[in-house]
Order: structure tokens, then C-alpha cells, then sequence
């Protein structure tokens, strides 16, 4: 393939400032991620990974589905609730208040499908606040699957999952997406679900390459000190 067949990019920085505020992450950021790509950002804690997503959110706000490590969930509203918000911008305010209140039949199994996909299913319309650490983790994952939209950004999206688990998971979830780059420790996670590994230390890209050259040595030099 040639220049002018690659894919278009997705997302580009060139020479970019990314921070908080004062403090400086990465002073001179270049990257570019384009259409069709899956990615995982690798680093140790500190390293500008959740920096990095929230400025390609940024980018392209509107076409991306959102999956913070906070998880950000309302604990006192259901599975369903918390799923469901992230389709808010596909439907009008009437039908979102009706949902609040008496969700349809369509509504209901449009969420249903989410959650079984996520294992979910029997935890519906129990509150969030009752709900283990890994099923938290897959709702704020529904939450995302829920908004429709076809890159995927997500930031350890099944660290609290066993590896079985959560290789199937992350397998069908970026099936679901046409773009995707998480961040994530698992590094071999990192081999068997992406395409291309991206690897962050003290706000430096130090490591870009296809998945399919790496090792597991490899990506464990990331976290010597």
C-alpha cells in the first residue's frame, strides 16, 4: 500500500503541548493513529497514557465511545440506567426521561442485548453501588458498547477481569468498533488483541511498532526503572 492508500488519519499531533492545566506531560507529542487501527497504549503509571486518550477524545469527540478508568457510574441508578446513558445523544429528551422512569419493551431489550453480551444479564436492574469491581468495570463497558460509535477509547477497560474473561471480552468489544486504542498494563492482552502497540514512559512515545514484531520482553522493558 502506498501513501496515498493508507487509510486517512484518524487522529494527528505534530509537535503537540498535552497536560493539565500547568503541568506538562508531553512537550512535544508526535502521533499520528489512523482510520481501522487497533491500539494499545502501554507504559507504567504516570507514563501520559490517560492524558493521551482525554486528548484524542478531544480530537473527535463525536465519533468516540468513552470508557474511563474511574468508570464515572451513577452507584444509586441500575445496570440498565447506566447503560443506557450512553445512548443519550441518539434519542430525544422525552424518551430519555421516560427510560429514567418506565423504560419500554424496546428499550428494555436493546439494553438487555448489552448486558448479556457483558454477562450481565441477571444484574439488570440491580443498583451499581451493589455490584463487584469486575461487573462495575463491564457496565461502565456497556455504557460505551450503548453509545454506537465506532472508535473505541477506553482506559483499562477489563483490569479487573480474569485473563479467560477478559480476552473474550476485549476480543468482541473491539470486533464491535472499527478504531479502537486502550490503555492497559496487560501486555499480553496488548499481542493477542491489537494491532499496533504504542509505548509511553516520562511523556515520550519510546515504543511504536505492529504487535506482530513484539515480544513479551519487549513491552516488558516498558516498566523496568
Amino acid at each position: 500500500m502506498n501513501a496515498s492508500e493508507a487509510p486517512a488519519p484518524l487522529f494527528h499531533f505534530r509537535g503537540a503541548r498535552l497536560g493539565h492545566g500547568r503541568e506538562t506531560v508531553f512537550p512535544a507529542l508526535d502521533l499520528t493513529i489512523r482510520r481501522g487501527e487497533t491500539v494499545a497504549l502501554l507504559g507504567p503509571s504516570g507514563s501520559g497514557k490517560s492524558t493521551l486518550l482525554a486528548a484524542l477524545r478531544r480530537q473527535r469527540e463525536t465519533l468516540c465511545a468513552w470508557c474511563p478508568q474511574e468508570q464515572a457510574l451513577v452507584p444509586m441508578l441500575s445496570v440498565f440506567h447506566n447503560i443506557y446513558m450512553g445512548g443519550l445523544h441518539r434519542f430525544g429528551t422525552w424518551r430519555n426521561l421516560r427510560a429514567l422512569v418506565h423504560p419500554t419493551t424496546a428499550q428494555r431489550d436493546s439494553v438487555a442485548a448489552v448486558a448479556e453480551s457483558l454477562g450481565l444479564a441477571e444484574k439488570l436492574f440491580t443498583s451499581v453501588d451493589r455490584l463487584s469491581g469486575g461487573q462495575a468495570q463491564r457496565t461502565a463497558l456497556g455504557r460505551a458498547l450503548f453509545t454506537e460509535r465506532p472508535v473505541l477509547l477506553a482506559d483499562e477497560p477489563v483490569s479487573n477481569l480474569d485473563e479467560h474473561q477478559g480476552l473474550a471480552l476485549l476480543r468482541d468489544t473491539l470486533r464491535r468498533h472499527d478504531s479502537a486504542v486502550v490503555a492497559m498494563h496487560d501486555r499480553a492482552l496488548a499481542l493477542a488483541c491489537f494491532e499496533r502497540v504504542i509505548g509511553l514512559r516520562h511523556g515520550e512515545t519510546v515504543l511504536d511498532a505492529p504487535s506482530a514484531s513484539l515480544t513479551l520482553a519487549d513491552l516488558d522493558s516498558l516498566y523496568l526503572p
